[in-house]
C-alpha cells in the first residue's frame, strides 16, 4: 500500500472542500471532512490520526467575519511557527488573524460585534480549536486557513442554528420546510450560495498554492 500523504486538511462540510484539487498539489494531501461542531471535528480528526500520522494538518474551511475590514473572500490564516508558511500565505494572498470558535453559527451582524467586542478575534468558526489542541497534544504542527464566507456586518440568511440537529448536523427536512414557508428568502439564500462557493473557490486557491510550495 502507498504511503499516505504527508499533509492532512480537514474540512467541516464537503462544501468547503469543492474546488480544492489534492492532485494538483505536489505529493498530495489527504482531507478529511470531519463534521460541524468541535464533537464531530474531534472525532474525525481522531479516525484520520489512527489511519496515518500526518507531518502537519490543516484546519480549513468557512468563517464568519469579525473585523469589518475583513470582506468574504479574504483568506484569513494562524499557523504554528514550526511549519514556516507565513510568508508562503501573505504571498498568496492571505493575512494573519486570531479565531475565536463558538458552538453556535454566529448568524446575526449584531452577533458577531459582540465576539468582536468581547474577544477580539477577526473571524469566527467551529471546529479549529478542538483540531489544533489534539494536534499539540499529538506533536503535530498545525493551522488555521479559513475563508471569510460572511461579513461581519452580514446577516445569515438564515437561522442555521434552528436547522441542526442534536448532532451539529444540518436537518435537510427542517431546511426545506423552512424555504417552503418563507419562499422570500430564496433570492437571498442563492446570493449566499454564490458568495459561499467564490469563497470557497479562494480558499482552494491559497491551500493549493501555498501548500505545493512547500513540497
Amino acid at each position: 500500500m502507498p504511503d499516505l500523504p504527508a499533509t492532512l486538511v480537514c474540512f467541516a462540510v464537503k462544501e468547503e472542500a469543492a474546488f480544492l484539487h489534492p492532485a494538483l498539489i505536489p505529493g498530495g494531501v489527504r482531507v478529511c471532512i470531519t463534521g460541524m461542531g468541535a464533537r464531530n471535528a474531534a472525532e474525525g480528526l481522531k479516525r484520520a490520526l489512527a489511519e496515518a500520522r500526518p507531518s502537519r494538518v490543516i484546519t480549513a474551511g468557512f468563517a464568519g467575519g469579525l473585523d469589518p475590514d475583513l470582506a468574504a473572500g479574504a483568506v484569513v490564516f494562524d499557523a504554528d511557527r514550526a511549519l514556516a508558511m507565513d510568508a508562503a500565505l501573505r504571498s498568496a494572498g492571505a493575512q494573519m488573524g486570531r479565531f475565536v470558535c463558538v458552538e453556535r453559527v454566529a448568524v446575526t451582524a449584531a452577533a458577531k460585534a459582540e465576539l468582536r467586542r468581547t474577544t477580539g478575534a477577526d473571524a469566527v468558526e467551529m471546529e479549529s480549536s478542538v483540531i489544533r489542541e489534539i494536534c499539540r497534544e499529538a506533536g503535530i504542527p498545525s493551522a488555521t486557513i479559513r475563508v471569510i464566507s460572511d461579513a461581519a456586518a452580514e446577516d445569515l440568511p438564515l437561522d442555521f442554528n434552528a436547522l441542526m440537529t442534536a448532532d451539529d448536523r444540518i436537518n435537510y427536512w427542517r431546511l426545506a420546510a423552512t424555504i417552503a414557508g418563507s419562499p422570500g428568502k430564496i433570492p437571498r439564500l442563492m446570493r449566499f450560495q454564490k458568495q459561499t462557493a467564490a469563497a470557497a473557490r479562494a480558499l482552494a486557491g491559497v491551500l493549493e498554492s501555498v501548500l505545493g510550495s512547500r513540497r
